[in-house]
């Protein structure tokens, strides 16, 4: 998972890894931000919201970020300001 990654953004406590955000882009039209995770301790102080800006500038601003939202965190992602996008369409992984 991060060796095909094209972009690893995290944040840090010191030593201590808090969050991280993982994204696949072309670099141009579109970044498909696939994971994003905070420890728990640190929620609720901008830190995921700081990810997701950082993954998008590193893509490229001009670039579309994309993500699937965890059932759980669905609320966050309006919240912070992106667009509910109701068309996708998945083939889901084979075991």
């Amino acid at each position: 998972m991060l060796r095909g990654a094209d972009i690893i953004v995290t944040a840090r406590d010191g030593e201590r890894l808090i969050g991280v955000s993982r994204a696949i882009t072309d670099f141009s039209y579109c970044c498909y931000l696939s994971d994003l995770a905070v420890d728990a301790a640190y929620q609720h102080q901008g830190i995921g919201k700081r990810l997701i800006a950082e993954t998008h500038r590193a893509a490229g601003e001009g670039a579309t970020l994309i993500l699937l939202a965890a059932p759980a965190a669905e609320g966050y992602y309006e919240k912070i300001g992106m667009t509910h996008m109701p068309k996708c369409w998945a083939l889901p992984r084979k075991a």
